[in-house]
């Protein structure tokens, strides 16, 4: 069976890859645009994104199996996939530990406001105080998302003594579900955005839930950047509506020098750094293509099925 692989992940992958595959290694998109034509399974996650979906366009009738170490998939063209009868296993958890500890950075950087700690030292001053007086023993977090990310959040706040509620779409094990979230904004000292990006999920804060929030809570978003109305948002941090955000995605990326979400009051952006903020993420993510392709082979259920209806 013909695979097509990337070339990056070549020495992770070629010693263990059963006799009957036939691998083909890309080290370009248009090289993956071409191997993909009579493949029956592609790992083609590229940078930037958007020439994913341009490799899944190129393909033909024989692939089956789409793997990718993204757990976001809003590059996928899910519809085409759908119509095709194509398998598609995601990255859920390969860089949920990386993320998960961004996320506790920007609780931390908020409530200590960390920001203007790092510009006093550039102007090399000695402020005679803290700029952030926040303990987070004893406050409340919402974790809009409750999966392999936003369950290790919560733990990881917990340790701190945040009380954490999760959401997820079922409500299990004391969560919320999708429907119920919004009206409790208003008890959380921290709203972290950790849910898969869907159409459900677009604009998910607007200005509705922002005038919710608490007047001292901070928005933190690891997840995807088109889940907040940025005009909404804006407006809330110059008028005081929420005490601020750390927002890791933002919409579009890269954001353009002149957006104003640059010098919104109280505002920290990471530029999208949460899930690269570590080193294991193609070792992880070929242990689990190789794991995938042995159940694959041998006819088994793969682990990271996504359902393609939910688009996650």
């Amino acid at each position: 069976m013909k695979v097509v692989l990337p070339a990056i992940a070549r020495g992770l992958l070629e010693p263990h890859l059963p006799a009957v595959v036939e691998p083909h290694w890309f080290a370009s998109p248009a090289e993956a645009n071409a191997m993909i034509a009579d493949a029956e399974i592609a790992w083609v996650d590229m940078q930037p994104t958007h020439l994913v979906a341009a490799a899944l366009h190129a393909s033909g009738p024989l692939l089956k199996w789409v793997s990718t170490i993204y757990a976001g998939l809003d590059a996928f063209p899910l519809d085409r996939l759908r119509a095709a009868g194509v398998t598609l296993t995601n990255g859920a958890g390969i860089n949920a530990y990386a993320v998960a500890e961004y996320a506790v950075l920007g609780v931390l950087a908020a409530a200590k406001r960390f920001d203007e700690v790092v510009r006093a030292q550039d102007r090399r001053e000695w402020p005679g105080d803290s700029p952030g007086k926040i303990e987070l023993f004893e406050t409340s977090a919402l974790v809009v998302g409750y999966g392999a990310i936003g369950k290790l959040i919560g733990e990881r706040l917990a340790t701190f003594g945040v009380a954490v509620t999760g959401v997820t779409r079922s409500g299990r094990d004391g969560t919320l579900t999708p429907d119920a979230w919004q009206a409790k904004l208003g008890d959380y000292d921290w709203v972290i955005l950790a849910a898969p990006s869907t159409d459900a999920t677009k604009a998910m804060i607007g200005a509705p839930e922002l005038a919710a929030m608490k007047p001292g809570a901070w928005l933190i978003n690891i997840a995807r950047g088109d889940m907040i109305d940025d005009d909404a948002l804006i407006a809330a941090l110059r008028s005081g509506g929420i005490a601020g955000a750390f927002l890791d995605p933002t919409n579009p990326e890269p954001l353009p020098a002149d957006h104003p979400l640059w010098s919104a009051p109280n505002c920290m952006i990471t530029m999208h750094f949460s899930g690269r903020s570590q080193t294991k993420m193609f070792r992880r993510g070929a242990t689990l293509f190789l794991d995938n392709l042995a159940a694959y082979v041998g006819g088994k259920p793969m682990r990271n099925v996504v359902d393609l209806d939910l688009g996650y």
